[in-house]
């Protein structure tokens, strides 16, 4: 049978059109992909425990899928619990954030009713006119608000369920996915697989020293400036540091919050204008080299991934992205014709300058010999 190469037009369009149906599936059936590809995440991270329980404590299968599963709960609800303490006890500076603000809106009453000629009563009007209308769109929108926690706490269930069963029925998933491929690709594909595991792991720890990194800097700048519970405040605002774009300007309005209680309206703006600058020099250089360096991606595919990531699965696809581009890359090295789509995603490697010399001392030397000859 003789094959067809198609025309550059019609393979453009081919290709376009899969990529546009792979977005529309990917963000139609999200609510499908998300816990199922945190679940592989997790039970990634969870398989040398699993296989410890099983090979070294001689626990069966189906208990070390369930003893690993739960004590990734009790390390997450331990993490959830430290955050809403440290939390609590920042509610011991409410009274006096409170006396600061309503000092700051003593001062503005009196600024507007100087230079604008708005009385105190007129600006007290406005003010509960305001609060009513917010009090009204808070009650409309806590049916919302409970839909959007009742899916969260779901997600987390089935993302939970689906760890445990990929950990319980690893072997069956495995030779299933071998079983796909024809035997002479096996082997690849059982490369890929193992690669991919590797990947996923140096991501996590790429995430967990860009986090230690984050909190030394934080820490270190907040010891410098002076400034109450500077460990702790650094510490938490390298953790929500993970959560992209949300997580940095929380931290900011936290730490600010807290700095302004305990000192002066210049302090605090220090203290978030530091933030932003760590918060910069980490989205720019220290991210896309830690984790796109784990994975072996360019920075440039790095933050592309992010982005398209939120655009179709909002912050999950922030974490998720990265290492699906990863596997890509994986898939892309060993399949015949997308060798292109590899180079693109993975860094660029020069030569060392050491193997340079020395080709220069042979070419030298083979010269030299021409010359006598």
């Amino acid at each position: 049978m003789r094959n067809v190469t198609l025309p550059f037009y019609a393979r453009l369009a081919l290709t376009l059109l899969m990529v546009v149906l792979i977005c529309f599936i990917l963000s139609v059936a999200r609510n499908i992909f998300i816990p199922l590809l945190f679940g592989l995440l997790i039970a990634i991270l969870l398989f040398p425990l699993n296989r410890f329980f099983q090979h070294k404590l001689h626990f069966g299968r189906l208990w070390a899928a369930i003893v690993s599963v739960l004590l990734f709960i009790s390390a997450l609800a331990g993490f959830i619990y430290f955050m809403a303490f440290q939390l609590i006890n920042f509610s011991s500076d409410f009274p006096q954030l409170r006396k600061r603000f309503q000092e700051i809106f003593d001062s503005l009453q009196h600024w507007l009713s100087y230079k604008l000629h708005i009385t105190s009563r007129q600006q007290s009007n406005y003010i509960e006119r305001s609060v009513n209308g917010i009090l009204e769109s808070i009650g409309n929108s806590m049916s919302n608000f409970f839909v959007l926690v009742t899916g969260n706490l779901l997600l987390t269930i089935f993302v939970l369920i689906f760890t445990f069963f990929i950990l319980y029925h690893r072997r069956l998933l495995l030779r299933f996915v071998l079983h796909l491929f024809h035997v002479e690709y096996r082997e690849k594909v059982r490369e890929v697989i193992l690669e991919t595991k590797s990947l996923i792991n140096a991501y996590v720890l790429g995430l967990v020293i860009e986090m230690a990194l984050i909190s030394i800097v934080n820490c270190t700048m907040f010891l410098i400036m002076d400034i109450r519970y500077a460990l702790l405040l650094g510490v938490m605002a390298a953790v929500l540091n993970i959560i992209p774009y949300l997580g940095i300007y929380t931290s900011i309005v936290i730490c600010m919050l807290v700095t302004f209680a305990n000192s002066t309206s210049n302090m605090a703006l220090e203290v978030g204008a530091g933030l932003f600058i760590v918060h910069l020099f980490d989205a720019n250089i220290l991210f896309p080299k830690i984790i796109g360096g784990r994975v072996k991606m360019n920075p440039f595919i790095t933050i592309v991934a992010v982005i398209v990531g939120e655009f179709l699965w909002g912050i999950p696809g922030m974490f998720l992205f990265i290492p699906i581009t990863g596997i890509m890359k994986l898939i892309s090295e060993r399949v015949e014709g997308m060798e292109a789509w590899g180079i693109l995603i993975g860094v660029e490697e020069y030569p060392k300058k050491v193997k340079k010399k020395i080709e220069k001392s042979v070419s030298e030397e083979i010269v030299d010999g021409t010359e006598e000859v």
